[in-house]
């Protein structure tokens, strides 16, 4: 019943199709594109960027000129507690300008712990969050696991995922770093399926493990 993850992957991209963000790369720009939405989804995160880009503009600038009640005008598009994203951004625009002289890629230097360490000092970017900025901002090729469903592969191998979050993320992140190439194609791909099959079959409640094309060799489909 036991499969390599690289097995595993290739079968979710054949079932699933290749994947590609759809959120923006940029460390900064993925900040502001992270409380574009709330409750925080890709689709809502879509719309509220947009919005802010059309009314507003997304660089450090353009959001401390434009104040906050303009900026909760444009989030609205995004979802809930717009004045409260609004000002979020003004603290992630504010900070870039202050701290990282409105470049925050060329300011993210240093030891890897060290560049966590000054991203997880921005609102709502906690380790998971970190780690995505990393991979995919072409920083490090760490093993980010989606914060969404990390229990993905942690069920494919295990079985049910552990009650403890953290403990789930941990156990997802030690597979892929173990069986993945650290390189950014190999960790994004592994990233980009593992969430995009946690969002359309392997949910949290009712997965659809009937479809599932990998339920051979899912523990917690063979319990």
């Amino acid at each position: 019943m036991s499969e390599s993850l690289a097995g595993i992957l290739d079968r979710l991209e054949q079932f699933h199709g290749p994947q590609q963000p759809h959120w923006p790369t940029e460390p900064y720009e993925f900040l502001i594109w992270w409380h574009c939405g709330y409750p925080a989804s890709d689709a809502a995160c879509a719309r509220g960027w947009d919005a802010l880009g059309r009314m507003v503009g997304i660089e450090p600038a353009q959001i401390l000129d434009a104040g906050a009640a303009k900026l909760a005008g444009a989030l609205k598009a995004g979802g809930m507690v717009p004045e409260l994203r609004a000002q979020r951004l003004i603290e992630i625009a504010s900070r870039v300008q202050r701290e990282f002289a409105g470049d925050l890629r060329n300011g993210l230097t240093g030891t890897l712990p060290n560049v966590r360490k000054a991203l997880q000092k921005f609102p709502s970017i906690a380790g998971p969050g970190a780690d995505r900025i990393l991979l995919f901002g072409g920083i490090a090729p760490v093993p980010a696991v989606p914060s969404n469903c990390p229990h993905v592969l942690v069920r494919i191998r295990r079985g049910p995922e552990r009650e403890n979050y953290g403990a789930t993320y941990q156990e997802a992140q030690k597979a892929i770093e173990a069986e993945t190439p650290a390189a950014f194609g190999a960790r994004t791909r592994a990233y980009l399926l593992l969430k995009f099959h946690g969002q359309e079959l392997c949910k949290r409640t009712n997965p659809k493990c009937e479809l599932c094309p990998v339920k051979e060799c899912c523990a917690y489909f063979n319990k």
